[in-house]
């Protein structure tokens, strides 16, 4: 029934029709199955295609996502980057259980619409995206084509040019051809001839599809254009670059034109090699392929990449003459290409096929090299250690290779046509042998099973195998003497230019993955990549106990030498691991980074044989890249570099032990300091002085022309340096030099190594550099692993304590624990006494001995202060941590240790196109999430502004709008001065990313149900509507609509007020006043930095260091701003701030500000964050700004969770509401509805105090740590017993005592008085007719006072005049 089903299909050329659908379903009434498949929905009709229109990005991504809905068990639909518009790169991935990652499968991709007007391939790739998920199940063909390969179809890598591009525009005259960069994606991959010519800036569509290759390992794939009819194979171009008419041979030539013939052999129109274009009538091409040269020259072209960088075979096939034909034409272009689309793809599944697994354990084995003979081309073994090489038919032999392994060759293996011969492999470890033999031995037959097929096995780093007998006469003789180890030297000596370099550390990087890991840091002023190579057994990650070591490298443009050196190294590591004890030795105990250029930009200028010359030397800026470093003695006015930033930001983020950087111009180490308080040529001690010596010696004893101290005889005959070795000040004064910054502000030991005299030397020279400076390479490697090591950890759990404190008596330089306790400390061998210390533990001391050439293992178990095993508060009952809380605190620590919040923000990357938004946009915005959030989001007024603009706020919490005072509120501000509307725009993009993210990613999932967020994204919206984009000093808009500033109108107390609160400012103090709030941020512009209160005048600022510690928190994860150095020219800010914090009346003094109002009246700490130098950038900047301010708003609700909290109740649990929380006896803190407290305090020891009417007072001691949620402790009242400060009972009694006299006391007068009576009658007798004239005389005098009395009785102070007035009138 089926095959009638086709022919049927076939008949109607598959124009899927609603009729044709129900003649269906009553030719095959009993097939249930059928029936399942062809009952649609509705919506269904969407899945009919009809073969004669065009789909545009909406209707392509429509129609892609309605296919992998409706066959999800056979099809995922994926993007693998976006264009240049933002457009996604969409990819359907079909394959039995297309959502797992499984081996077995060979990997198979078509990529279609190149080139943006080159249309037909993106619609025929749709259809074939349809017929193979529509015929699996029905045809036996489709089914195992599904079931057996992995295939990936990428419709359009240019999607950006298809919308340019005009239907009926055969020839490519209406644009579209190219990105929206207007590059042409065919010509932007790396060359092996001309390397990278493009700016990966300008391609982010090749850099996608670059990625996607080297990731998925492909076997097959094709790449569909048009212009023309026919398949062509690489290679694409050639050295010469002759434009047409030479081929270009690759080493699979036979297997390329085999391949393109199938395709070109099942197209009825290519097969004829006679495509009869309009343009070209006379083009004729044998066969229906070409070689790519042949035809014409191709540089930077896609399937030449996928050849020689990608492991797989890609043909181009080009469908049409017209390159964007009338849509009518489509359903001919399908039926065309139909048969050969198939038949191509079912090509990857010749050849040769199998496993490379590991001989003891039986682990798959990646990367394992499979060399054919004769056959110059190899390619590597995948993730499961799977492979798949595609040849002719033939008998082939074939080696597996590996670094550390015997490689095994096995003869003879037999290839057949339509079917891949399965051989697997297993390789043995090099352990101990011959060096430089190899053994012939016969092995396991493979799994072909043929008897003829033999197998060799030798040592993968050898070129030649020697034969070996064993001798059985001779058992007792001795042993022959094995030769020394040589290791595999470089081979090949050669000045990379940046394309060069870029495409060796890429090809090491996939070569040596399990060692090797490519890392760019950030980009030179020119957008060079910044690439840093890592070398370790584990080499993406920081492994606890390992020491962390770098080179850098080519810091001055034109001095090579050390470039050249490192690039050397890394082949050098990479080739000798695991065959070479020494290499291996060091790169798995070492964590070993190497950037072999810091100046990629001065290099491209600097000029081959310069011998002491500048040009290079400095950066695209014309800035010495070595004297552009804070520095300790001499302020760097200089602007602060982007080579400089991305260096100091990834000393900061990665526990740095010891490093080198690599110059040349001279033979020589010079070591710490660079430069004294005088500015003299002088010898500037370090407090380690030894030590550096000590690194320095071990470094020039192994090049002996550097040890012997005269380095350069012609040039500089009076220059002497005794061992080798110099302090840098004492040979010349370097200020802002990066070894210097390296010591001072980072764990790190920093040399700078002077490799030659002659700073661009020859390429031939470069052999030498290499020979003189190998083994001294090495050996400062050494240095890394002498002195001291350990880890610092919690006596109570056993977690290694971050950022301990190690101090070694006498030496005034002290370092730090890294992220999980581990530390290192160099020294030179004695005996030390080292101290170990921690915010809120006991100090713990120790002495070590120090030998030579070795490091001393020093662990530490520091025992918390007041505290118990749990690390709570010894005092008053504590709580019992229920599963729920230690997991939430366990996410605070994860996120606040390492790389936990880095991770976070990579992991939930959100696609916007940022613009600005006007205030019927923001307000449209904010209404948006709360119809589309309903259960997170919760929108409310706060006022509105003069003109009438409403104030909004957005609060965002598992239960919006509910009171939930146990949990921790922060609140979030921007826009108060309406000319700076950056903070406006992040806020509402930070809403939306915590929205957009809530319930898919786990950590923002709990932090929104752990904490109430209010956002206010906009105070001054009358002055963002007058503020002006691209100003950056203006202060247009600053104000509100009456002319106030309105950080200058917070007042709480009256008589400060002259006139009425500005509604803006009514509004926020409203907020403000709602109490509640543990944290507030404010964002601002015009500056880089984090200001803390106070911006009133004060003398000292009561928890200060708790304020300081917040501000620094936010410019901590801010990768610019803690630097410490903005740049800001225009306001002035150009000096160095410390951290990058600062408090605020220190940048601009003034009275009325918000922060200030919200510290004394709020009872809440807010700090303000000037997001950049600029007040309004052009909004092409706002994308690069989120980017730099994602990771600190997200700290800050990380950091709302800290310090301390908890409830304050009586004896019998009753909460008490208004209690008062002082924290080290100044600031005040209230319970809240429940008794709940929450105080953010810096880390280290505090006193708290609570005090409450009619209680005795209670005082308790806690420890904050830096990356722990809060401390919880609980607060119980005893009723206050003590009046006057003397105990009840006592008072009582004296009472009583009291009261009791007093009463006998007025017995004793009242019989004393009753005596006398009877003498004082006559006097009152007397007295009683002066009575009225005195009732009189009092009637007269009060009434001269009662207006008095009135008018002054319930006068304030603080009352205005006109109140005054008011009152006297009564």
């Amino acid at each position: 029934m089926v095959h009638v089903w086709e022919r049927l299909s076939t008949m109607l050329k598959l124009r899927v029709s609603l009729f044709a659908f129900l003649l269906a379903l009553v030719v095959f009434p009993g097939d249930a199955r059928l029936h399942r498949t062809r009952r649609l929905s509705p919506a269904a009709e969407e899945t009919v295609e009809t073969y004669n229109i065009y789909y545009n990005y909406v209707d392509l991504t429509g129609r892609l996502q309605s296919l992998a809905q409706k066959y999800p068990h056979i099809a995922n639909l994926s993007s693998i980057g976006q264009s240049v518009e933002g457009r996604e790169l969409w990819v359907m991935r079909i394959t039995k259980d297309p959502n797992i990652d499984s081996p077995g499968k060979p990997k198979f991709k078509y990529v279609g619409n190149m080139h943006g007007d080159e249309t037909v391939s993106r619609q025929v790739l749709v259809y074939l995206v349809e017929y193979l998920l529509t015929k699996y199940g029905e045809e036996p063909r489709i089914t195992k084509l599904v079931n057996t390969t992995d295939i990936y179809i990428m419709p359009s890598m240019n999607p950006d040019g298809f919308e340019m591009s005009k239907e009926g525009d055969c020839s490519g005259n209406n644009g579209g051809r190219n990105n929206a960069k207007n590059k042409d994606l065919n010509r932007s991959f790396p060359d092996q001839y001309d390397g990278t010519t493009v700016s990966q800036d300008d391609i982010p569509e090749v850099m996608a599809v670059i990625r996607w290759i080297q990731e998925k390992k492909f076997v097959l794939s094709g790449n569909l254009h048009g212009g023309t009819v026919v398949a062509s194979f690489p290679f694409d171009d050639s050295a010469f670059h002759q434009r047409q008419g030479h081929y270009s041979k690759s080493e699979d030539d036979s297997l390329f034109r085999y391949l393109a013939r199938v395709y070109s052999q099942n197209h009825p129109v290519m097969t004829t090699g006679l495509p009869n274009c309009p343009d070209a009538l006379d083009e004729t091409f044998e066969d229906g392929i070409t070689n790519g040269a042949q035809w014409y020259d191709v540089p930077g072209g896609m399937q030449d990449y996928n050849y020689l960088y990608g492991n797989c075979m890609e043909i181009t096939m080009e469908l049409s003459c017209c390159k964007y034909p009338p849509a009518t034409e489509l359903h001919k272009e399908w039926d065309l290409n139909r048969e050969s689309l198939l038949a191509y793809i079912e090509k990857v599944h010749i050849g040769v096929r199998g496993y490379a697994k590991e001989a003891v354990n039986g682990s798959a084995l990646t990367n394992v090299s499979i060399v054919v003979d004769n056959i110059h081309h190899n390619l590597t073994t995948g993730k499961y250690g799977d492979y798949y090489r595609l040849l002719l038919p033939g008998t082939y032999n074939i080696t597996a290779a590996a670094p550390g392994y015997r490689s095994v060759t096995v003869h003879n293996v037999q290839v057949k046509e339509d079917e891949a011969t399965e051989l697997n492999f297993t390789l043995a470890r090099v352990v101990s042998e011959v060096p430089g033999s190899g053994t012939e031995l016969t092995s396991p037959t493979p799994s072909t099973g043929d008897p003829n097929i033999s197998t060799t096995t030798s040592n993968s780093s050898d070129s030649t195998q020697t034969q070996l007998a064993p001798s059985e006469g001779n058992k007792n003789s001795p042993p022959l003497p094995q030769p020394e180890h040589q290791p595999i030297q470089p081979q090949e000596f050669r000045h990379h230019n940046y394309a060069d370099m870029e495409l060796f550390l890429r090809k090491y990087s996939s070569d040596f993955p399990s060692i090797a890991h490519l890392y760019t840091i950030g980009h030179s002023v020119e957008h060079h990549e910044l690439y840093v190579m890592v070398i370790s057994d584990n080499p993406a990650a920081h492994e606890h106990g390992e020491p962390e070591f770098k080179y850098v490298a080519n810091m001055h443009g034109n001095e090579v030498v050390g470039r050249e050196l490192l690039l050397n190294l890394i082949e050098y590591l990479c080739r000798n691991y695991g065959t070479d004890p020494e290499v291996t030795q060091l790169v798995n105990n070492t964590r070993i980074h190497i950037m072999p250029s810091m100046n990629p930009d001065g290099y491209e200028a600097a000029t081959e044989g310069d011998v002491k010359g500048y040009k290079g030397r400095n950066n695209s800026n014309n800035f010495d890249l070595n004297r552009n470093f804070p520095d300790q003695f001499t302020t760097i006015t200089d602007p602060r570099q982007p080579e400089t930033i991305a260096v100091m930001n990834w000393l900061k983020s990665i526990p740095f032990v010891l490093s080198a950087n690599l110059h040349g111009g001279s033979l020589v180490v010079n070591y710490p300091f660079d430069d004294d308080k005088d500015g003299t040529i002088q010898y500037s001690q370090s407090p380690d002085d030894k030590v550096f010596q000590q690194v320095a010696r071990a470094y020039s004893q192994e090049n002996p022309q550097m040890h012997n101290g005269h380095p350069c005889e012609n040039l500089y005959p009076d220059e002497y340096f005794e061992d080798g070795i110099t302090n840098g000040a004492n040979w010349y004064n370097v200020p802002g030099g990066m070894q210097d910054w390296n010591y001072l502000n980072t764990n790190c030991f920093e040399v700078t190594i002077e490799l030659g005299c002659v700073k661009y030397p020859l390429a031939k020279e470069l052999p030498k550099y290499w020979e003189q400076n190998r083994r001294a390479l090495l050996q400062f490697i050494h240095q890394v692993h002498t002195g001291i090591k350990g880890t610092v950890s919690d006596s109570s759990d056993g977690t290694g304590i971050p950022n301990a404190t190690i101090t070694v008596a006498e030496i005034d330089h002290n370092i730090t624990t890294a992220h999980t306790g581990d530390y290192w400390r160099l020294l030179v061998p004695n005996t030390y006494s080292i101290t170990a210390s921690a915010d809120g533990y006991m100090p713990v001391r120790t002495y070590a001995t120090v030998s030579k050439d070795r490091v001393e293992t020093v662990d530490f178990r520091l025992t918390r202060i007041h505290s118990d095993s749990k690390g709570q508060s010894q005092n008053g009952p504590q709580p019992t941590q229920n599963p729920s809380e230690k997991e939430f605190q366990s996410l605070i620590k994860d996120l606040s240790l390492g790389q936990g919040l880095e991770q976070l923000v990579k992991s939930t990357a959100t696609e916007n196109s940022f613009r600005y938004q006007r205030y019927k946009e923001l307000a449209a915005f904010m209404r948006g999430l709360t119809l589309n959030f309903p259960k997170i989001t919760s929108l409310r007024s706060l006022g509105q502004s003069v003109e009438f603009r409403t104030i909004w706020a957005l609060e965002i919490s598992n239960k919006p709008g509910e009171a939930e005072p146990s949990e921790p509120k922060i609140r979030f501000v921007a826009g108060i001065h309406g000319n700076a509307p950056v903070g406006t725009e992040l806020l509402l993009e930070f809403a939306a990313f915590l929205c957009v993210n809530y319930g898919k990613n786990p950590a923002i999932t709990r932090l929104i149900n752990e904490t109430r967020i209010v956002i206010v994204p906009s105070i001054n919206p009358d002055g963002r509507a007058q503020a002006v984009e691209k100003q950056c000093t203006s202060t247009q808009g600053l104000t509100n609509a009456r002319g106030k500033d309105l950080d200058t109108d917070f007042f709480g107390n009256s008589s400060q007020r002259v006139v009425e609160a500005q509604p803006e400012t009514r509004a926020m103090m409203d907020l403000i006043l709602e109490k509640g709030y543990t944290l507030s941020v404010a964002l601002d512009g015009g500056a880089l930095v984090a200001t803390y209160p106070y911006d009133k005048p004060v003398q000292s600022v009561e928890n200060e260091g708790t304020l300081k510690y917040l501000a620094s928190v936010y410019a901590h994860n801010h990768p610019k701003m803690h630097l410490g150095e903005s740049g800001c020219s225009s306001n002035g800010q150009m000096g160095n701030i410390p951290d990058g914090v600062m408090r605020a009346a220190e940048r601009q003094s003034h009275m009325g500000s918000m922060k200030d109002f919200s510290m004394d009246f709020g009872h809440c700490p807010e700090i303000t964050v000037y997001t950049g130098c600029c007040l309004f950038p052009p909004a092409e900047q706002l994308a690069t700004l989120w980017a730099e301010n994602k990771k600190a708003l997200l700290s800050m609700l990380v950091e709302v969770h800290k310090g301390v909290r908890g409830v304050v109740r009586d004896k019998s649990g009753k909460p008490i509401v208004g209690a008062i929380i002082v924290l080290n006896g100044g600031v005040r803190v209230f319970t809240t509805e429940g008794g709940y407290f929450h105080a953010l305090l810096a880390p280290g020891n505090h006193n708290i105090e609570a005090v409450a009417d009619g209680y005795q007072q209670q005082r308790q001691k806690v420890v904050v740590y830096s990356y722990e949620a809060a401390n919880y402790i609980t607060i119980e009242f005893d009723m206050d017993n003590s009046i006057f400060g003397l105990p009840r009972e006592f008072v009582v009694a004296s009472a009583a005592a009291s009261m009791t006299a007093l009463v006998v006391t007025a017995c004793i007068i009242w019989c004393v008085c009753a005596a006398k009576s009877n003498r004082q009658k006559d006097g009152f007798h007397r007295l009683r007719q002066h009575r009225d004239e005195y009732d009189d005389e009092i009637r007269l005098t009060s009434m001269g006072s009662k207006k008095s009395l009135l008018a002054h009785e319930f006068q304030d102070e603080s009352e205005s005049d006109e109140e005054t007035l008011y009152a006297n009138k009564i």
